[in-house]
């Protein structure tokens, strides 16, 4: 009988077997590994990664991971290698092979064209006595007690031990580099991720109005270009240089603790020292003032100079959030 506590066991004893295999996955880790790193960092090629079945979908990822941080690298389907495709590999190339078995037929075709031209090969298996293994410069164990389907079948514990065991080998080569969030903003320009890592408030405000009113100027006035311009805000400017802001909440203030605004001035109503961010200042690093300070606009200043208004709409359409 099916029942919501058989399904949740099987589910918690999947989950807890691909653990405790990537827990003994630690274990296998030698001087093998080390030299595997230092060859791919070294290496004036690029890094092929092949493999097959399940583990050239997993090799697949191990690329794109490998080019998202720094490594440049191209997948090579076992398969189609033998069928033309090993054209694409250089002399100064650097190869992953992945084979749970490392004895499955391709592989053992595979193998000695990989390595006729004195490439660098690192093979990545679960069978330490494999074909693959023997024919290997450096060999990654990523041997598994069984996998954790019940027939001890489906790759469960032993593909997820070659994603584990690509996913150190990419975080040590980023380390060796000093692969920083510059450097990873430059591959993922797109989307929110790209957005958070280059957007900077001058890419925000570029056709922004810039409101503004003098000390000396009537609150009726202030008022009037908070409404014009649509930002919520007006910078109050004395010499060129931002000495206060007036919010529509500070008007509404105002209008609550007085009967008369004829004879106000901007200066009277203004909030002193506002909130200023540079031009430069990281899209995602400004939205963050704003959180913290409970606003939602920012007065953008160069050098003293008066750029703008950030607005918190202005994040918001930009997908960041």
């Amino acid at each position: 009988m099916i029942t919501k506590e058989n399904i949740l066991a099987t589910a918690k004893k999947t989950i807890l077997s691909e653990s405790e295999a990537i827990t003994k996955l630690a274990t296998y880790l030698d001087e093998n590994f080390s030299k595997a790193v230092q060859s791919i960092f070294e290496s004036k090629g690029r890094l092929i990664v092949t493999g097959i079945g399940k583990s050239a979908i997993i090799a697949q990822k191990m690329v794109a991971t490998f080019n998202s941080t720094g490594t440049p690298s191209l997948f090579l389907h076992a398969s189609e290698a033998i069928h033309g495709d090993l054209g694409m590999v250089q002399k100064e190339d650097v190869i992953i092979c992945i084979s749970k078995s490392g004895n499955s037929p391709e592989i053992k075709v595979l193998v000695p064209l990989l390595t006729r031209f004195g490439n660098t090969l690192i093979g990545m298996t679960g069978n330490m006595t494999s074909f693959l293994a023997k024919g290997s410069t450096y060999v990654l164990n990523t041997t598994v007690d069984a996998e954790a389907c019940l027939i001890n079948l489906a790759p469960t514990n032993s593909t997820t031990a070659q994603l584990v065991m690509g996913d150190a080998l990419a975080v040590c080569l980023m380390e060796l580099r000093d692969f920083k969030a510059e450097d990873f903003a430059v591959y993922h320009p797109g989307g929110a991720l790209g957005k958070k890592l280059l957007l900077r408030v001058k890419n925000m405000i570029e056709h922004s109005l810039k409101p503004m009113v003098s000390p000396e100027d009537s609150v009726k006035k202030a008022i009037f270009e908070i409404s014009e311009k649509r930002l919520g805000v007006t910078a109050v400017i004395e010499n060129n240089i931002v000495i206060g802001i007036i919010t529509d909440g500070d008007v509404r203030r105002m209008l609550n603790d007085r009967d008369s605004i004829a004879d106000l001035t901007a200066r009277e109503i203004m909030t002193k020292n506002p909130k200023m961010v540079t031009s430069e200042t990281m899209a995602v690093e400004a939205l963050n003032i704003l959180e913290d300070f409970s606003i939602t606009q920012l007065i953008v200043t160069d050098n003293g100079e008066y750029k703008g208004v950030l607005h918190l709409h202005d994040i918001l359409k930009e997908g960041i959030v």
